[in-house]
């Protein structure tokens, strides 16, 4: 399996992409994964859910392009980026507070992931970045759109037209990264939640629901699907295959 579902004795669900020899990259099991992953901890009793990646090397590498290669047009390309959309939103507007646990480095639509979370904790060292001007599209999974809700807008607009790496105290100091850690991931993970597991589900729901309801009532999910369509014009350029051709050929 690409990924791992746990449900942990101390109140949360652990979700890890098990990629790390395609440094966690997202591809359709992963994202099914998601869902499933987001299905349970919504059912469940958990009070929140965590996303990481597997090893120590990244968090997630985007969408795989060795598999994504394959769409061409945007009729081909809408599909897979509406149906992650709708898995980011969806772990967006979770009823439970989320957080991206970024063991490693993080790059496109890793980034996305990481914004639908609530929270951002990042390994010290690590770069992050969304990088997808330099593949001469935008942010399809609706990240520019997300990220626009929880940073100043100075501070979203130049990481996404900048479209380069930056390391973990630049993401703190611009607030993309809401906190370090050092050594062990999951125990980082665990000192950080500490106070929130210890409340009762109920406070922690009605407190979630603000931020679900402001999104509601300014229709981000029309503005996430507006910027899907403008993706998907850009991945049928020339300009975007002539990216993914020199990506695949270095891999090879």
């Amino acid at each position: 399996m690409s990924y791992t579902i746990e449900k942990r004795e101390k109140g949360y669900v652990l979700f890890t992409i098990r990629r790390s020899d395609k440094r966690n990259a997202i591809n359709y099991e992963v994202m099914n994964g998601l869902e499933e992953a987001i299905k349970e901890a919504s059912e469940a009793d958990s009070k929140v859910l965590i996303i990481t990646g597997e090893g120590d090397k990244a968090f997630c590498s985007g969408g795989d392009l060795s598999v994504f290669h394959l769409l061409h047009t945007k009729e081909e390309a809408y599909p897979m980026l509406s149906k992650m959309a709708a898995i980011l939103y969806s772990l967006l507007t979770l009823p439970i507070p989320t957080i991206a646990l970024m063991n490693g480095s993080s790059v496109g639509g890793g980034c996305e992931l990481a914004a639908a979370c609530d929270f951002r904790l990042a390994r010290n060292g690590i770069k992050a970045g969304f990088v997808q001007g330099k593949q001469a599209i935008t942010t399809g999974w609706g990240g520019g759109s997300i990220l626009a809700e929880k940073l100043p807008a100075a501070n979203a607009m130049k990481m996404l037209m900048d479209a380069e790496l930056q390391t973990a105290e630049e993401l703190k100091a611009c607030g993309f990264i809401d906190a370090l850690f050092e050594k062990d991931a999951l125990m980082a993970c665990e000192a950080y939640l500490e106070k929130i597991l210890a409340k009762d589900l109920r406070v922690l729901e009605s407190y979630k629901r603000i931020w679900i309801r402001k999104w509601e009532e300014t229709k981000l999910r029309e503005r996430i699907e507006e910027e899907v369509r403008n993706c998907a014009l850009l991945w049928e350029s020339d300009a975007h295959h002539d990216y993914v051709k020199s990506f695949i050929m270095k891999k090879r």
